[in-house]
């Protein structure tokens, strides 16, 4: 089987690569992605291509499965930029797929796709995925999710799978998460136990959470397995306040969502993070995932738990792990996070 990884330096997209090499099923691997990474795993090679503008299709030829996962999450102030690699780069990629006449195509989704939802029930994969419109990766995902609708009518030969994981923590990946959401004000050395002396106990303030290495894992089953359709893919616990607190040993503080957003917005118009007010929205609507389907018809279940995958994320903010990658790369920030300070809001590099 040969399958084609289109954002293979990423988050997830290190965690795809890694598990494909290591299933024997996997003839090859070819690795799309901007910038080509010093990373050699097995069975693999890399050319640069950028979906935005790129020509994608001489890459697909030939392949039995092509994953898309390239997405920017920056820069947040200019969400035109991040609106024409996200939503009209997957448009690309969705005409390339249909041309080189691959069998299947796979694409990362994400709970952030989903409607506001119920907190206190899990929703299954029919859930309405036009998520939270006032938020850019809201629109951009449920954008992307009717382009897909239109991409199964038309080719219905094409296998589609679409995986909706929560939020997916691993330790190579946090710095470039720190990087992203936090910004270059955050001593690494405070993310730990003990350090952080309270957390906000605002209403809806819960999300789910998955190990990058059981998303790695999820998406294998995807690529390997004669499925289709949605898959939600997260971890047991449900992570609230109290599951912050207690994993922090900090106190828990009454905070309603308009305060929180509230800083969270002043200090993104101040340029001292990243993270848009926009996303403390979307969070506090996300609904609960259900992931029977998931553990089901894709056979896949978590070997790590939503608490394990937010220690392995902390352990790697405090050591400034990374990756040979570029998108990982540990200080991808320069000298004292220069570069973040330059831009203030992220970037996309």
């Amino acid at each position: 089987m040969r399958v084609v990884v289109i954002g293979a330096t990423g988050n997830v997209g290190t965690r795809v690569v890694s598990a494909l090499a290591a299933d024997p099923k996997v003839t090859s691997i070819l690795g799309l992605a901007r910038r080509l990474p010093d990373w050699r795993p097995d069975k693999t090679t890399w050319h640069t291509v950028d979906v935005a503008t790129g020509d994608l299709s001489p890459h697909l030829s030939g392949a039995d499965v092509v994953v898309h996962l390239a997405w920017a999450f920056q820069p947040t102030h200019d969400p035109v930029t991040t609106w024409r690699i996200n939503a009209l780069g997957s448009m690309r990629v969705f005409r390339a797929v249909a041309q080189a006449r691959v069998p299947a195509l796979v694409y990362a989704s994400s709970v952030g796709a989903y409607s506001p939802g119920p907190k206190d029930r899990p929703v299954t994969e029919d859930w309405p995925t036009h998520s939270w419109p006032e938020t850019a990766y809201g629109r951009e995902k449920a954008y992307v999710e009717r382009a897909l609708d239109v991409f199964e009518r038309d080719y219905p030969d094409i296998r589609v799978v679409r995986l909706r994981p929560g939020f997916i923590f691993h330790r190579q990946a946090s710095t470039e998460q720190r990087r992203l959401f936090a910004g270059p004000l955050l001593p690494h050395r405070l993310v730990r136990p003990g350090l952080i002396p309270f957390v906000p106990d605002t209403p809806g303030l819960s999300f789910q959470a998955v190990h990058g290495e059981d998303v790695g894992e999820a998406y294998r089953l995807a690529i390997t397995k004669a499925v289709s359709g949605a898959f939600n893919i997260a971890a047991d616990p449900v992570i609230e306040p109290r599951v912050l607190a207690d994993l922090l040993g900090a106190r828990l503080v009454p905070v309603s969502g308009w305060v929180l957003r509230s800083v969270v917005a002043a200090a993104w118009r101040l340029r001292l993070v990243p993270a848009s007010p926009y996303l403390v929205d979307l969070v506090l609507r996300l609904p609960v995932m259900d992931t029977t389907r998931a553990r089901a018809e894709l056979g896949w279940t978590p070997r790590r738990t939503a608490v394990d995958a937010l220690i392995d994320f902390m352990e790697g903010v405090r050591t400034s792990a990374g990756m040979d990658t570029p998108p990982l790369a540990a200080h991808a920030g320069g000298p004292a996070r220069v570069r973040e300070f330059l831009t203030g809001t992220g970037q996309w590099p």
